[in-house]
Order: structure tokens, then C-alpha cells, then sequence
């Protein structure tokens, strides 16, 4: 910690001398950036500049909603490829459809929305078309009347009554 400033000395001249008594401790060598030029030095001002650091150091951003929403409509495009089953795909599309649908009856501030509800089996239809076709399934009856690994035995066979 440094010592307070004596009354007596003026404000500039003390902390100059605590400058100066740093630098020939050393304090000032090898900070970071050093010799280089300061970032953004003719750049406009910014208010909020370190909003905008923090934010990009945090890997943050901001998307007006209309931009938003059609990068979550985007997404949802995709994910619907990578759906299990075609209840899925149609749960997606009609959850991007309703989002997309309140836009348009009330648009939020920002650009143009630009998007259309999409068409469920459209989009149904593309899943199917994008999955590999199952393979047909062996005959299950052998040669000899029974049912391919299976014993014949049945639950309901071993149950006497009586």
C-alpha cells in the first residue's frame, strides 16, 4: 500500500513522484501490450464499450427478436433431420409455427420478420425422405411351420386348468 500524501505536498507533484519511484522499481516492465499500439484508439466514442467487451468475452450476443426467430427457425430446420420419430417432427414445426405466428400478428421491433409458418407435412414429409430405409424384415416362418427363434412355447400353453 502507499503512504497517504503529506498535506503540504500538492496533489500532481505526489503522484508523479509515485510514478517515478514505480518505474525505477520496475513495476512498469514487461506489462502486457507493451509497444503496441492501444486497440480501437481511432474509433468513436462508445458508451457502452465495455458491455460490448464483456459481452464478447463472455461469448454473449444479442439478436434483435425478429433475427432471433429466424435463427431458432433455422435451427429447427435442421434439428428436424435428427428427429426420432414423425410425433417429433410434428411437435417442432408446430412450436416454431405458433412463435412465428404471434410474430406476425404483433412484429416486434427490429427487421422484417421474413418468414411464413411452415408446412407440417412438408417438413414430415422431408424427415422421411432424409432417413434410411429400414430394412426388410427375414421371413419369420422356417421351413418348418415355426416361427424363427422361437421354441413354439406359448405363456398361455403352460397354464392347466383344472
Amino acid at each position: 500500500m502507499t503512504e497517504r500524501k503529506p498535506p503540504e505536498v500538492p496533489f500532481d507533484s505526489w503522484v508523479d513522484r509515485q510514478i517515478d519511484a514505480a518505474a525505477a522499481r520496475g513495476e512498469f516492465d514487461d506489462l502486457p501490450g507493451a509497444g503496441k499500439p492501444l486497440a480501437a484508439i481511432d474509433a468513436p466514442y462508445d458508451e457502452l464499450w465495455w458491455v460490448r467487451r464483456k459481452m464478447q468475452s463472455e461469448g454473449i450476443s444479442v439478436l434483435p427478436p425478429t433475427l432471433a426467430l429466424r435463427k431458432e427457425a433455422e435451427d429447427t430446420m435442421a434439428a428436424i433431420e435428427r428427429a426420432r420419430s414423425e410425433r417429433e417432427v410434428r411437435r417442432m414445426v408446430t412450436e416454431i409455427n405458433t412463435k412465428i405466428v404471434a410474430a406476425l400478428r404483433m412484429p416486434p421491433p427490429g427487421p422484417v420478420l421474413g418468414l411464413r409458418p411452415f408446412d407440417e407435412e412438408e417438413a414430415v414429409t422431408r424427415w422421411r425422405a432424409a432417413r434410411p430405409e429400414p430394412a426388410a424384415p427375414a421371413d419369420p416362418v422356417g421351413t418348418d411351420g415355426r416361427r424363427r427363434g422361437s421354441s413354439g412355447w406359448r405363456p398361455w400353453r403352460r397354464r392347466r386348468v383344472g
